[in-house]
């Protein structure tokens, strides 16, 4: 097909699709670009800045996560001393049901804590955001949950 042809065609089915009466031009093929110029991809805005990473923030931050698993240790064992509180059951009847939720509770809850306090600190540590007190709050969040589940193995014990 020739290119005087391709072009008529096109100019038809512009006529056809733009109204009869419509004498719009239809640029040919060969000079029709599709790139832009890379002042226009800029926007008006700046862009982003990467943040500056806080090197203090970091130490801080591996410092804390470093002494978590201790803590949550020390949870967990104290969480399996709740277990003698079942001794004062020896002649009353005691919700043991109650008792041993509470009990691994206050057994497996600090794993989970520190687990979920490391993966947000890394999220936070990888965005170059503050993830200090991550660490803070997970240890906090370990011994309320400790006596939480103090108090269901205590709720058990007097539920006599």
């Amino acid at each position: 097909m020739e290119r005087d042809e391709w072009t008529t065609r096109l100019e038809r089915r512009a006529r056809t699709r733009f109204g009869a009466n419509s004498r719009r031009r239809v640029p040919k093929m060969s000079l029709v670009t599709y790139s832009l110029p890379p002042e226009s991809f800029r926007t008006l805005s700046p862009e982003p800045r990467p943040r500056a990473g806080r090197p203090w923030d970091v130490a801080i931050t591996i410092a804390l996560l470093v002494l978590l698993p201790l803590l949550a240790l020390g949870a967990s064992y104290a969480g399996v001393l709740l277990a003698f509180a079942s001794d004062a059951c020896s002649g009353a009847a005691c919700d043991t049901d109650l008792m041993n939720a509470g009990f691994w509770i206050a057994v497996v809850s600090p794993w989970v804590v520190l687990l979920i306090g490391v993966i947000v600190a890394i999220i936070r540590l990888v965005r170059h955001r503050l993830a200090f007190w991550v660490p803070l709050v997970a240890a906090v969040a370990m011994v309320a949950v400790w006596f939480v589940a103090a108090a269901l193995v205590g709720a058990g014990v007097s539920a006599s």
